[in-house]
């Protein structure tokens, strides 16, 4: 959606806010262009507001939304662009663009609630072998909730408590992975799961698979930061010295303590939990207030996702619709494949 004036403006004033200019991030540019172009914050700011901003469509907006998940991280300072993006002046000249894509009528389904009826599951390939298929699937979240109280047991002994030592480690907030997780169909796109992928290994094939919803099945919506938040008060699990280095480097937030939901306790009150597309925008590496001096941060959680805490069973008819897909990089999108 960037006209030629932003796309030149927009790489070397993301350069000067990058915390890694000049050591893991460099400008390059060839000798015959005389060094990279010297843009400032002001300069981003007078080319945004002088771009006339075209209508996008389902492409460009399922393209931009797949750069921007694929570029979050959970585990380090935000880059130089999300600082860029930040700068309230350049917030306030991309008002128009979020304008346009608030009001395009292929955004509506981002703020839509859990779809049985149109449920899918995706199976990466790696050198032309499957992976594991996770449908099906569950964890004993019992044992992984005693996991995760001796993981922060471990992290209290064995880690500073200043949350900006030069640490890492389990920096995610979503239910365990082995867990399956389903996604809407988008026609002849493909389920969102091929393409909105946080931390992705670069795939480049899957098997797809329709799935039938049982009736009955209790699904608990997270439709915004409130309702992530309202998870963490009822069902909190302290992950302050496992999560507060890579959560203070992502958000800023040094002091006071760090929850999540227990996933164990929210199971026993619900069989999958979906997190609609909107609510992982607005969501998303924020710290987010939860009370008395504890934050909360989704992080690791693929938009339109549904994990299913009690696993997910297959039924016969779901064969029929099993589909081999592929990515088609001359076009740049997934397509059946065969």
């Amino acid at each position: 959606m960037l006209d030629a004036g932003t796309r030149q403006a927009v790489p070397s004033a993301a350069h000067a806010l990058d915390p890694g200019a000049g050591t893991s991030r460099l400008l390059l540019s060839s000798a015959s262009e005389g060094g990279p172009p010297q843009t400032s914050v002001d300069d981003v700011v007078s080319t945004l507001a002088a771009a006339r901003w075209p209508v996008p469509g389902p492409r460009e907006l399922l393209a931009a939304l797949d750069r921007a998940v694929g570029s979050a991280r959970y585990w380090q300072e935000p880059d130089g662009e999300d600082v860029l993006a930040a700068v309230p002046a350049v917030r306030a000249a991309l008002t128009p663009v979020a304008q346009l894509i608030a009001d395009s009528a292929h955004t509506a389904c981002w703020a839509q609630p859990f779809l049985p009826s149109a449920q899918w599951s995706v199976v990466w390939h790696e050198e032309g072998r499957p992976d594991l298929d996770r449908a099906g699937r569950t964890a004993d979240l019992d044992t992984w909730y005693a996991e995760a109280l001796a993981e922060e047991a471990r992290a209290r002994r064995e880690r500073p408590a200043d949350p900006a030592a030069n640490l890492s480690g389990m920096w995610w907030s979503a239910p365990p992975s082995v867990l399956p997780r389903t996604t809407r169909d988008l026609g002849a796109t493909g389920p969102v799961g091929l393409w909105l992928v946080e931390d992705s290994f670069g795939w480049r094939s899957a098997t797809v698979r329709r799935v039938a919803v049982p009736p009955g099945t209790r699904v608990t919506e997270i439709d915004g930061a409130e309702a992530w938040v309202d998870l963490c008060r009822r069902f909190p699990l302290d992950v302050t010295a496992s999560r507060r280095h890579d959560w203070y480097r992502t958000t800023g937030r040094g002091q006071g303590s760090w929850v999540q939901p227990n996933w164990a306790a929210v199971a026993r009150e619900a069989d999958a939990v979906h997190l609609s597309t909107a609510a992982y925008l607005s969501t998303a590496g924020r710290a987010l207030p939860v009370g008395q001096g504890a934050a909360t941060a989704l992080a690791g959680w693929d938009p339109d996702a549904t994990v299913w805490l009690n696993g997910l069973s297959q039924s016969d008819d779901e064969e029929s619709t099993v589909q081999r897909w592929a990515f088609d990089q001359d076009h740049d999108c997934w397509r059946p494949a065969g």
